[in-house]
C-alpha cells in the first residue's frame, strides 16, 4: 500500500461510489421535481460504469489506502446486480467495510440478499415519522411505514446497528428533531441529523434554512440528557453524543456551521465514472475514459488528483461562493 496526501496533508481513506443516477424519490433538497421530472433524461446504460470496471477502480484505491467503501445514488438498489458488486468489493485486499446509503424504500425486498452477499452496513435516510411531512419532503407517495419496515428487515437480517439519517430543514421538519430521536432510542440504532446543504444548484439553499447543530442537541438534550462521545475514526463527519442513561446514541452532521474539511479522507465517483474531490466539487476527472483506454494510467490519474486536492468548501461559504455549479447531490450522492 501506497499512502497518497492532498495539499492539506489528508490521507486517501475513504471512497463514496455512487452506482445509478436514478432514484424512486424526489426529495426537495437533493432532486426537486421541477428540475428531475418525468423528462429529464437520466444516464444511458451504456454510460455507466460497469461493475467490473467499479471493482477494478476501487482496487487501486485501496492500493492508495482506502478501507471504506459507500454505494450511494441516486438510490443504489435501484441499480440492478448490486449484490455481485458487494460480493467483488469484498473481496478486495485491505478494504475492511462495504457500507450502502438507500432510501429505505427497496430494503425490506433487498435486505437479505444485501446481507448474503456481505455488505456490513447500511444507513437508512428518514426525515420525518409524520406521512404528511414525509411525503411532502419525498414528493413521491412513500409513506413512513414503508422506510421502517425496511429499517426492521434491515435489522433482523443482521446489518444492525442502522444509521438512520434526517435532513433537517427550517419551517418544514425541524419540529421532528425529538420525536425521531424518541423514536430510535433504545433501538440500537443510531439517528443522525443533518445541517441542510447547498449542494448542487437546484435545491434552492437559502442559509436561513439551516437549522444549526447546536439547536438540533439543545433541542434533544432537554428532553433526554446528552453527552459528548469520542469519534469512532479520524474523518469521521458526524459529532457523536451518548445518551446518559445508556439508551444509545444520536449524531449530528455539521458542514455548514462547523465545517469538518480539515478532517476530509473522501473521495467520490459518480456512476458515470467521474472523480470528485469534494461533495461541493464543480467538476470531475473522467475515470471511465482511462480505465476504458488506458487502464494501466488509472493509479497515476488518481495519485495526481488526489495530490492536487485543496477542497476545503465549507470553510469558505462564509468568504465567497464558488465560480462554477456545483454538482448535485443526486449525482454523486450524500
Amino acid at each position: 500500500m501506497t499512502d497518497v496526501h492532498d495539499q492539506l496533508k489528508r490521507p486517501l481513506r475513504d471512497l463514496r461510489i455512487s452506482v445509478t443516477d436514478r432514484c424512486n424519490f424526489r426529495c426537495t433538497y437533493c432532486m426537486p421535481r421541477e428540475t428531475f421530472g418525468r423528462d429529464y433524461e437520466f444516464l444511458s446504460r451504456d454510460l455507466l460504469l460497469r461493475f467490473e470496471e467499479i471493482a477494478d477502480i476501487a482496487k487501486v484505491f485501496a492500493g492508495f489506502g482506502v478501507n471504506r467503501l459507500r454505494l450511494t445514488g441516486g438510490e443504489p438498489l435501484m441499480r440492478k446486480g448490486i449484490e455481485k458488486l458487494i460480493r467483488w468489493l469484498k473481496d478486495i485486499e485491505g478494504i475492511d467495510e462495504v457500507m450502502l446509503t438507500t432510501n429505505g424504500s427497496l430494503l425490506e425486498r433487498d435486505a437479505d440478499m444485501l446481507v448474503a452477499a456481505g455488505l456490513d452496513r447500511v444507513t437508512v435516510s428518514l426525515d420525518s415519522l409524520s406521512d404528511e411531512i414525509f411525503m411532502g419532503m419525498n414528493d413521491a407517495g412513500y409513506s413512513v411505514a414503508s422506510v421502517l419496515a425496511g429499517i426492521e428487515a434491515a435489522a433482523t437480517a443482521g446489518l444492525k446497528p442502522i444509521k438512520v439519517n434526517a435532513v433537517v430543514k427550517r419551517g418544514v421538519n425541524d419540529g421532528e428533531v425529538v420525536a425521531l430521536a424518541e423514536h430510535f432510542r433504545g433501538t440500537g440504532h443510531i439517528m443522525r441529523f443533518i445541517e441542510y446543504m447547498d449542494v448542487g444548484t437546484t435545491n434552492g439553499w437559502r442559509l436561513n434554512d439551516v437549522v444549526p447543530a447546536r439547536q438540533i442537541i439543545a433541542a434533544i438534550n432537554e428532553r433526554f440528557p446528552l453527552e459528548p462521545a469520542d469519534p469512532n475514526h479520524k474523518g469521521e463527519v458526524a459529532r457523536r453524543y451518548r445518551y446518559q442513561d445508556g439508551a444509545g446514541e444520536v449524531g449530528v452532521i455539521t458542514s455548514v456551521t462547523q465545517p469538518f474539511c480539515r478532517d476530509c479522507t473522501r473521495a467520490r465517483l459518480s456512476a458515470e465514472g467521474q472523480l470528485y474531490t469534494c461533495l461541493f466539487a464543480g467538476k470531475g476527472t473522467d475515470l471511465r475514459a482511462v480505465i476504458r483506454e488506458e487502464p494501466d494510467r488509472l493509479a497515476e490519474v488518481i495519485s495526481a488528483v488526489w495530490s492536487a486536492r485543496s477542497d476545503r468548501y465549507s470553510e469558505q461559504r462564509s468568504e465567497a461562493s464558488l465560480p462554477f455549479p456545483k454538482v448535485e447531490m443526486s449525482y454523486i450522492g450524500g
